[in-house]
């Protein structure tokens, strides 16, 4: 039934398995997504339940599939490639589901891990103090509960002294056991053998007509096993997700319990209400969050650098003092010291260098930015290679596309492109070129040269009388001539 070990040594023995049920439907989620699928600060149910899971070392994991078992079982095959999946051809109850998983497991011996693919809150630590408490209690079973403010729905722990006698759910509980407010979280240890047993004495002689996994507890207690139960002071934990509005809740738990470990460690959050981060994220000490920053997926954010207010970085990294405002980003890179924004957009492939800025409604894509290189204003930047020292004038486009190629723009170091200009890729600008205001540059410029590509200017003298008579404009050109105000130059 185990080895004792101290309460804080759980790792001298790994368990044996672990078995995650994630077969559910979750109707009530009102989804084409199967319910484990769906995000928890950032990162699936299943993969939260996962990563829990793995903090024990087991020797196998198992995941129980059944509705939407495709999306489930390739979404596993990405991000957690080394979990066995068993199916559950059918509803059948809780037992049934970790029957489904002890066929995948085959023979097994020591313990045996049941979590839940709903509750992202459980933490790896959570669950290696209940295998401790297993340990230390040469338990059969042991069942990790918790005492809620509202226990509708779940099963009842019914204790005798310092044991659990058994579970009663919800349909089955009489007045005296709905009163009370420990629960059972639906986690579990086992004695893999007490397990198999219990399992193979199921039968469906309940309200609901299935196979419920807490009847393995009356069977342990019947057989002369030892059940405890493990109450957890933090009961959020064991909460669950079965519609849009727990998961709403769940979110939010996570988020604010992320942002408080942040802060901790010396990140500044002036609005934790406002302030998204993903499990995800790494933050360095002095980092400062603004209002309204999001920061998902794999976004690193180094030390003395300032994100916000209102923006968005999605696996993003982010260098040292740079400093990111209302602005979106995804798979970008920004170096340390360079600015971005406010209201920019950097596209995948983005690399901003050391100083370097990208301004006010600018746009960039697959772009390379050298150190203390700048796109201000007012720019699309696409598939462009720029030196240190380039600046880009306000309205400049990188003509990237020809309605069948993308191609590659290059600007040489301490280039200066005027405002206005269009780079049509191909081209290259050689280092210490100059570009004209206004200028499509569709040929090579070349180390010191100044690119002008133009049409030179014409005055029509008389169009807006010959064209526009009558008009407010004509008026005042009229009055203007009268008073002898402007250029008076012949036609070119």
């Amino acid at each position: 039934m185990g080895v004792q070990v101290s309460e804080t040594d759980v790792s001298v023995t790994p368990v044996s398995a672990v078995v995650i049920m994630a077969a559910g439907a979750g109707t009530r989620m009102k989804s084409a997504i199967p319910k484990v699928l769906h995000k928890v600060a950032g990162q699936s149910m299943i993969s939260w339940a996962v990563d829990a899971a793995d903090a024990l070392t087991p020797q196998r994991l198992v995941v129980v599939v059944g509705h939407g078992r495709e999306q489930v079982s390739a979404h596993l095959a990405e991000v957690a490639p080394h979990v066995v999946i068993a199916v559950q051809e059918q509803q059948l109850g809780t037992g049934d589901a970790v029957r489904a998983g002890l066929a995948a497991l085959g023979e097994v011996d020591g313990e045996v891990v049941v979590t839940s693919g709903d509750v992202p809150l459980l933490a790896g630590e959570t669950l290696a103090e209940l295998i401790s408490a297993h340990r230390r209690e040469v338990n059969a079973v042991t069942v990790l509960t918790a005492k809620v403010p509202d226990p509708t729905g779940y099963g009842r722990i019914v204790r005798d002294a310092d044991q659990v006698s058994r579970i009663v759910e919800q349909a089955d509980a009489g007045a005296d056991e709905l009163t009370i407010d420990e629960i059972n979280s639906g986690i579990y240890v086992f004695a893999a053998e007490v397990l198999a047993a219990g399992i193979a004495s199921l039968t469906t002689g309940n309200a609901q007509g299935e196979f419920y996994l807490t009847d393995v507890i009356t069977h342990a207690r019947n057989s002369g096993g030892r059940v405890g139960g493990w109450l957890l002071a933090d009961h959020l934990q064991t909460e669950g997700v079965n519609d849009r509005i727990q998961l709403a809740e769940r979110n939010a738990e996570a988020n604010r319990r992320i942002l408080r470990r942040w802060m901790a460690e010396g990140v500044t959050v002036i609005d934790p209400a406002t302030t998204w981060v993903h499990g995800g994220v790494d933050l360095a000490p002095d980092v400062t969050l603004l209002p309204g920053t999001s920061l998902e997926g794999a976004t690193s954010v180094a030390s003395g650098a300032v994100i916000g207010p209102d923006t968005t970085l999605i696996d993003v990294e982010v260098g040292e003092n740079a400093t990111v405002t209302r602005s979106h980003a995804e798979l970008a890179v920004i170096s340390a010291g360079a600015t971005v924004g406010p209201f920019s957009y950097l596209r995948p492939g983005t690399e901003l260098g050391a100083g370097g800025k990208i301004g006010a409604f600018v746009e960039t894509k697959k772009a390379i930015i050298g150190a203390g290189s700048k796109v201000p204003h007012l720019a699309y930047c696409g598939d462009a290679v720029l030196g240190e020292g380039v600046n880009i004038g306000a309205g400049t486009i990188f003509a990237n596309y020809d309605g069948v190629t993308k191609s590659t723009t290059t600007v040489g170091d301490n280039s200066f492109v005027g405002s206005d200009s269009v780079l049509v890729a191909p081209v290259d600008i050689a280092p210490g070129a100059y570009v004209a205001a206004g200028s499509t540059i569709t040929a090579p410029v070349g180390p010191g040269e100044l690119a002008v590509a133009r049409g030179q200017q014409r005055n029509i003298k008389g169009w807006v009388a010959r064209k526009r008579p009558g008009s407010k404009t004509e008026a005042s050109a009229r009055i203007a001539q009268e008073q002898g105000l402007g250029a008076q130059e012949d036609d070119k």
